[in-house]
Order: structure tokens, then sequence, then C-alpha cells
């Protein structure tokens, strides 16, 4: 078969891209294929035995159905929870995307069924003075999967980032639909909405499992049959 490779992005940060990304290689998984996960780079990192590690980065290492070392996972861990290039200038480091992309592309070269790439933040994060998340997107090429927080102004974020995606020539493969908190008024309506304009099918509707909820948990609400059944 050929290989899926996926970029997956986000409405904003804190809206469970990790979660979702997690969930969606179990779900590869579940189709008998081989599937990893990778964050390029994270900020927001803790000092474990000498090494910089991400919370959110060692969730897809332990999801990942094959082995991977942690700095294929995240080759770039800054340590305060900020933007990448303000982390990043902190800790005199250069952020660049051809870079980010590269590093990608050598766990792509490894031959896994299924890669998923995990953005920080939303589409436009700056990486440093002239380029952003969306930059490290084109150069790889991949189609882009977009976990929509469902919360007011979902509608205006969630379609600006469908055309910013349309407009770097990438194809939106599916949205997920992802409540980050117990209520949103109008729901239905603002679901109805976003499945009649997104130009891709939603690949689920994921209500709120609480702080505390796992991937296992999202799964449940997650079909990747458009993405992995081929």
């Amino acid at each position: 078969m050929t290989a899926q490779r996926f970029f997956v992005t986000g409405t904003d940060t804190g809206v469970g891209k990790t979660l979702i990304t997690a969930a969606l290689l179990l779900n590869a998984r579940a189709f008998g294929l081989r599937a990893v996960g990778v964050k390029p780079v994270s900020a927001g990192c803790t000092l474990v035995n000498g090494q910089l590690v991400n919370a959110d980065a060692l969730l897809l290492q332990r999801y990942s159905s094959v082995p991977l070392d942690y700095a294929q996972v995240n080759p770039v861990a800054l340590e305060p929870a900020m933007a990448p290039h303000i982390a990043a200038a902190r800790a005199g480091l250069d952020l660049r995307a051809d870079v980010l992309a590269a590093a990608v592309a050598r766990v792509a070269d490894q031959g896994h069924d299924v890669l998923l790439v995990e953005g920080a933040g939303g589409w436009l994060v700056p990486l440093n003075d002239t380029e952003t998340m969306a930059n490290v997107a084109e150069k790889l090429g991949y189609p882009v999967i977009l976990v929509v927080a469902m919360r007011l102004g979902c509608l205006n974020h969630a379609l600006l980032t469908a055309k910013a995606i349309e407009d770097a020539g990438l194809i939106l493969a599916g949205w997920v639909a992802n409540s980050t908190g117990p209520a949103m008024a109008a729901f239905d309506e603002n679901l109805q909405t976003l499945e009649q304009r997104l130009p891709a099918l939603r690949l689920g509707t994921v209500p709120f499992l609480g702080k505390s909820s796992t991937p296992d948990q999202v799964n449940t609400w997650l079909d990747g049959t458009t993405l992995f059944g081929r």
C-alpha cells in the first residue's frame, strides 16, 4: 500500500491536537497499519535525566505502534511554555522550516504505513521572523487534518484555517469536532454550519470527556475509514 502521511493542525493552541493525533494512531492500528506520530517542535518541556521532554511528544511516542527514539518524535524541545519562536530565541536557537521538515522526512523515509505530524499551536504560529508552522506543512506537502475546538469563535477560526490551508496548495483531508468544555451554545447548529462549509469529511465529534481523557477514550468517537481504510 502507499504510505499515508498527514499534518495535524488546530484552530488554536489547547484544542486537543495531541489527544486527537494519538487517537488517530490507534485508529490506524485498528486497520492493521504501522502508525507513528511526531511533533517536530514543542515548547513547555521539562528536564528528565538530562533531556528536555514534552508531555505531548511523549504521548505520541507511547501511542506509536513502532518504537521511535524521543529525538525522532520531537527533534526540537524548548523549555518555556510559550510561542516557539520566542522560546527558541530565549534558548539561543534558530528555528527553520526546512530543518524541521527534514527531520520529519527522515522518519517518513523509514517506511511506516502511517505518519502523523502534529504542528505546534495553530496554522500560522511563527517559527522565526519570516516563517510559520504552515511553511513546515508546505515543505512536507502532506494532506492536513484540522482539529476544531467546539467553542465560541470556532466558525471563524475553522473557516479561516481551512482557507489558509487551501491557499497553501494543500488538501484538507478531514476534520474533527472536539469539545473542549462541558457545554457550547447552539452546538448542533455550529456543527452543521461547519459540515456545510468545510471542504472535507468530519472524522468524528468528540464530546467533552474531562480534563483527564485518554486517546483510547477519544478513539471511540473517531472513524478513520476515509483516511486508513484503503
